[in-house]
This record gives C-alpha cells, sequence and structure tokens, in this order.
C-alpha cells in the first residue's frame, strides 16, 4: 500500500510537472528524418520518434529564434507561446525603442512595414517614409519605424509574418509578400509585445532569456546608454536572475559597456553576436583577430552564423567544421549559432546559411545532418531556430533524460520502467 500510495503521489506530481512544461515537437520532426538519406544519424532519429517511452523535455539548448517565426508572426506573444509548447527553453526578444522610450520587442527599429499592418492604419501617416509603389525598376518601398511611434500606438497593430512584394502597386499587394514556404494560416492578428510583457510570458513557463539589443538610432526619447541599461532594468525589476540572462548584440560597444557596467551579473552572460558571409576567409580572420579583445572583456559566449562553423568537405559528400569552427573552441568560448529552420525548402542549396555548404545541401532532411555536425562535432552549446521543436526533438533523442516511472502490471504489482 505504501508503494501504492508513492506511486499515485508521483503520477499526481508529475501530471503537475507536466502541465507546466509539457512539450509538443508536432509532425515536422517525422518529415524531416524521413527526408534524410540513409545513414546511423537517420536510425537513430527514427528510434527515437517511434519510441512510445521517449519523453520530450524543456531543453536551453532549443532557442526560440523571433520565437517560433517559421509560421507564426514574429516576436508576437502567439510566436512565443509556440516556441515555449515546443520545449525551448530559452526564447529570444529582439529589443527596440518607441518614441517614448518603451522598450518593444522587434528584429529591427525599422521594420514595421514589413512586419505588422501598420500600412492598412491610420498611423502609416507617420512612417518615416511613406508606401511607394514600384514604377520601373523601381521596386516598391516603405520604413516604418518603432521611433514614429508611441507605445500606446504600436499595441493597436497587428503582427503579421515577415514579407512584403518589391512589385507591388497597392498597399495590399506589398503586404501580401509572405514567401510561399511560410504561411498566413496563424497570422489573422499577432498579438505585439513589449520587452516587460515577454519576461512575464516566459517567467510564467519557467523559461530564460536572450535579448538582443537592435542598433538604435536615438530617435526615441531614451539616449543610446539608456537603452543600454533599461534593457537590464527591465529584468531586475521582474526579478529574473543574471544566470537566466544572454545579452546579445551585434554592436562590439554594447558588448563592451554590458561586461564593464555588469561584469558579475547581466555581463557575464553576452553574447557577441558574429555575421560572415560564407566562407569569407578575410572576414573570419576579421574576427579571429578581436577574438583575445572579447576574451579579455570577459565575454565567455559567441554566436556565429551556421556558414561561418559548418562547410561541405572537399568531396561534397558531408558536413563539416570550418577552422575558424577550430578557432573560436580552442579559444574557450561557448559557442551558439543561428538560424535553423530559416532557409525554406534545402532543395536549392539552403540559401544564405548554406552559403558554406550550398554544393552537398539538396533536401530537407539536411537539417539534421547540420544540427548533428553543429552539436557534435563543432560542440555548439545552443541553436537558434525558427522553428524549435526541431532543435527539441534532437537534442532529447541524442541526449534523453527519462524520468523513472511507476506502472501498474496486469496483476496489479508495481515495477519501475527505464
Amino acid at each position: 500500500m505504501m508503494a501504492v500510495a508513492f506511486c499515485v503521489s508521483m503520477f499526481v506530481l508529475t501530471l503537475v510537472v507536466a502541465s507546466a512544461r509539457r512539450v509538443e515537437v508536432g509532425a515536422r520532426a517525422g518529415y524531416l528524418v524521413d527526408d534524410m538519406e540513409d545513414s546511423p544519424l537517420k536510425e537513430r532519429l527514427t528510434q527515437c520518434l517511434e519510441d512510445d517511452d521517449l519523453e520530450m523535455d524543456v531543453t536551453d539548448f532549443s532557442i526560440g529564434h523571433r520565437g517560433a517565426s517559421l509560421q507564426f508572426p514574429e516576436h508576437t506573444r502567439e510566436s512565443y507561446s509556440a516556441a515555449i509548447r515546443m520545449g525551448a527553453g530559452i526564447v529570444e526578444c529582439d529589443v527596440a525603442v518607441t518614441k517614448d522610450g518603451e522598450l518593444v520587442c522587434r528584429h529591427s527599429e525599422c521594420d514595421l512595414h514589413m512586419t505588422t499592418n501598420i500600412l492598412a492604419t491610420p498611423l502609416a501617416a507617420k512612417c518615416s517614409e511613406p508606401f511607394t509603389p514600384a514604377s520601373g525598376n523601381n521596386p516598391a518601398s516603405a520604413r516604418c519605424c518603432t521611433t514614429d511611434l508611441t507605445l500606446a500606438e504600436f499595441r493597436t497593430l497587428c503582427g503579421m509574418m515577415d514579407g512584403a512584394d518589391p512589385s507591388a502597386t497597392t498597399v495590399s499587394e506589398y503586404m501580401a509578400g509572405t514567401p510561399s514556404w511560410r504561411t498566413d494560416l496563424f497570422a489573422t492578428c499577432g498579438t505585439l509585445v513589449t520587452h516587460a510583457e515577454s519576461i512575464a510570458l516566459m517567467s510564467a513557463h519557467g523559461r530564460k532569456f536572450t535579448p538582443e539589443l537592435k542598433s538604435y538610432s536615438g530617435a526615441g526619447s531614451l539616449s543610446y546608454e539608456q537603452a543600454r541599461q533599461k534593457v537590464v532594468q527591465e529584468y531586475v525589476a521582474a526579478g529574473v536572475p543574471a544566470s537566466s540572462v544572454w545579452l546579445q548584440s551585434f554592436v562590439e560597444d554594447d558588448i563592451a559597456y554590458w561586461t564593464s557596467r555588469y561584469a558579475s551579473s547581466f555581463g557575464a552572460q553576452s553574447v557577441m553576436l558574429m555575421e560572415c558571409d560564407g566562407l569569407d576567409t578575410e572576414c573570419s580572420s576579421e574576427w579571429e583577430a578581436k577574438l583575445p579583445t572579447l576574451r579579455a572583456w570577459g565575454v565567455q559566449y559567441v554566436a556565429p552564423p551556421m556558414q561561418m562553423l559548418v562547410r561541405a568537405n572537399a568531396a561534397n559528400t558531408a558536413y563539416e567544421p570550418t577552422p575558424f569552427a577550430h578557432t573560436v573552441k580552442a579559444s574557450g568560448f561557448r559557442v551558439l549559432t543561428w538560424t535553423l529552420e530559416r532557409s525554406g525548402p534545402l532543395a536549392g542549396g539552403g540559401g544564405w546559411y548554406y552559403s558554406s555548404s550550398s554544393e552537398y545541401t539538396d533536401n530537407d532532411g539536411d537539417t539534421f545532418e547540420m544540427l548533428h555536425v553543429l552539436a557534435h562535432d563543432v560542440g555548439v552549446v545552443g541553436v537558434f531556430s525558427d522553428w524549435p521543436a526541431t532543435v527539441t526533438f534532437y537534442q532529447n533523442c541524442m541526449h534523453p533524460n527519462r524520468p523513472r516511472r511507476c506502472t501498474m502490471r496486469h496483476d496489479r504489482s508495481l515495477r519501475r520502467l527505464p
């Protein structure tokens, strides 16, 4: 009876935990595995798909890039909620500033014309540059910024899928620019959020944070230094420990500021975002030259894009780490990378993120091959993904953490299953 009572109590506890951390990886992982070439990796992943006892858990290795922006409007409550359901342990809010100095989640200070419905609202009159239809060789254009609006005005907008039609002659045509491999199915009216609201949402679900301060023009009521400070202050105000936050920026001065001002707290996990096209050896060499400076600042984390870390081998028969990947690891940095599942169908070579391996990349199943080399050979500690369920499934399959569970046998005796 004591064993039964223990099992029942553990079952109830499991239900409570599961309700807070339930992970749903969906059907895409199976589609990608089915599309892989035969290999030991495919066999392992297939076994995981067929393993009824394999329980998916939240993992910090899976980072929601703008939420789950493959199919949900980026940086919306709906996109963040989807990333949470997919088991992303860390979710990203790109931080922009409004006219009245509030912090909001947007990928760029000036992308509202591509990520919201602003052009179809009266607020279009406040855009820095109004909509101009395509004419001759001149594409359609507009420029609408968070610094054009107050927070109250910003809140009235709807998030939509990132895109615009450069051939458009009307606003409605311009706004109908969602790439064909994405969808507007979940983009009826995405709920825009402030940085503080994103913190509250992630906290409520036990997730961690990686805010990226976007390049700031200073057109809002905050100075650049005030913006840097306010990002940190909003975590302090919410009672979030520094160990749960990875501040990130492409701007070296931002990283220098945080690691200097908050060296023993929020600056300790600052992430230096890097950018380089394909196997641009000159660019990689420039970053190699900066590594000692970053170490001197106390930077522990760097985040190059995938193509800086993985390339096709000489025979174009497999992925392999780049020389830069070996260098950055040997320098003692912890490495994150971006962005998986942002390239659309991979049959055509994968585009920018696969520019160092396009001769090898030719099917969607290569997503898992790329991820495996990043995780196993390069040794990254986290992967930003537009569909975090893919990374969550991989990490749970390759590094399962199965709790031992109480199960009733037909003879009503108890046993423990592995």
